[in-house]
């Protein structure tokens, strides 16, 4: 473990999704660990996982945003309407354009508001808690006045790609081509950093320990799309497919996979991105000097003000994108949307090492936090459990997870 230069808490996090896993699929008789429950928990995970990247940056820099889950339902009763009412009356119904112009709006309006919010923070030196605390309660009464309380809906035929479903997957074989470009990523990536790290003198692991982390790279892709391929479209739905192009329908039935789903090919592109911005950019290096010392990046020339407001601005962004994902996979844009959300995306990122101290985080940490969420609450909907007790068990976790954060960080000093 020391020469593969592994962070433990990322090897306890997977130990604990496994426990979960493993728990809950013999507490339901073998019902969780099957290909259809593990593709309909990574398109639950998707939304959340999504905010979730954008939370760790605003983390780091010691500072909350307890508006998420509003500005999502807010945003996502705006693109219902845009693309229900607004856009067929001047495009037509099911226009190719609708679907971008919707996810557009979305991602402008989310980003817009967080940059209100932000510079409400960084400008007036409001404390984030505050005015995210005032903007969970004006969104969500907000997300109630677009449409009086209604619900909207049908969405776009291919807005509801976003979402998931038969609609929104890609089947196998363009889910094989993509696990050959993201191993093949992997590889050309870890080669890259190490021939970097060799140019300049820094030492670098032991070559084994560099194949080995390639290897398992690879076998999580490989492995993920293998069980995204296993789960059929519903003999019912292939039969009308097989009639509407002509093919012969055998005595056995065709077993036609799903493959991959687009919102997770979204989270996981999303999740790329963003720890690319905060690990090799500068704007990424400002954000976690913010949150290590703001003192000492004011002093060393940083724009925090402007660092700061752009954070949230990011935030906000990424909400409004969670919001079409959200709105598409229910079909519908309802002013429930985004309930809780704030807790669960909170609780993915310290869950996956952020720290409320501010200065540390990962991307990829509060993307496997928002998995482990997700397990939890998918897991007690399997066995039944009622909603207030699943509320119970979310804040019992966020407690732990802020506890053992704390707990790590005095064993570090």
């Amino acid at each position: 473990m020391r020469h593969l230069e592994v962070d433990p808490r990322l090897v306890g996090m997977l130990g604990a999704l496994a426990v979960i896993w493993v728990g809950f699929d013999l507490l339901s008789g073998g019902a969780f660990l099957t290909p259809r429950n593990l593709w309909n928990l990574s398109v639950q995970t998707a939304s959340v996982a999504v905010m979730a990247c954008g939370m760790v940056l605003v983390i780091v820099t010691r500072n909350i945003d307890l508006s998420v889950g509003a500005v999502l339902g807010f945003v996502g009763m705006v693109v219902g309407v845009v693309q229900a009412r607004w856009l067929p009356e001047m495009l037509g119904l099911e226009h190719p354009a609708t679907a971008f112009i919707a996810v557009a709006v979305g991602i402008a309006l989310g980003g817009a508001i967080g940059l209100m919010q932000g510079s409400l923070i960084a400008y007036l030196g409001i404390p984030s808690f505050i005015v995210t605390l005032g903007g969970l309660l004006v969104w969500r009464g907000a997300a109630w006045w677009v449409t009086q309380g209604q619900t909207v809906a049908p969405m776009d035929g291919r807005f509801r790609m976003l979402g998931g479903g038969i609609e929104g997957a890609i089947g196998a074989t363009a889910s094989w081509v993509l696990a050959a470009l993201a191993c093949a990523a992997i590889v050309a990536v870890m080669v890259m950093l190490r021939r970097r790290r060799l140019a300049f003198g820094f030492p670098v692991r032991p070559a084994w320990a560099e194949g080995v982390l390639m290897g398992l790279g690879c076998l999580v892709v490989i492995g993920a799309v293998a069980v995204a391929n296993l789960y059929p479209i519903p003999v019912g739905v292939a039969r009308r497919m097989a009639e509407a192009q002509g093919i012969p329908w055998p005595p056995g039935g065709l077993f036609i996979p799903h493959g991959l789903a687009i919102p997770v090919i979204v989270a996981l592109l999303v999740g790329v991105a963003m720890t690319v911005l905060a690990t090799r950019t500068r704007f990424g290096r400002y954000v976690f000097a913010i949150g290590g010392n703001p003192e000492a990046a004011e002093l060393s020339g940083v724009n925090t003000r402007r660092s700061l407001m752009m954070v949230f601005g990011l935030m906000g962004a990424l909400a409004g994108l969670s919001a079409c994902i959200a709105t598409a996979r229910l079909n519908a844009a309802t002013n429930a949307a985004g309930t809780l959300d704030e807790l669960y995306v909170i609780a993915a990122a310290v869950i996956g090492g952020t720290s409320l101290a501010g200065g540390m985080g990962t991307v990829a940490g509060a993307m496997l936090g928002a998995l482990v969420m997700q397990s939890l609450q998918s897991g007690m909907v399997l066995l039944g459990v009622d909603t207030p007790l699943q509320n119970i068990v979310v804040g019992l976790v966020l407690v732990f997870a802020v506890w053992l954060d704390g707990a790590w960080r005095k064993r570090i000093r």
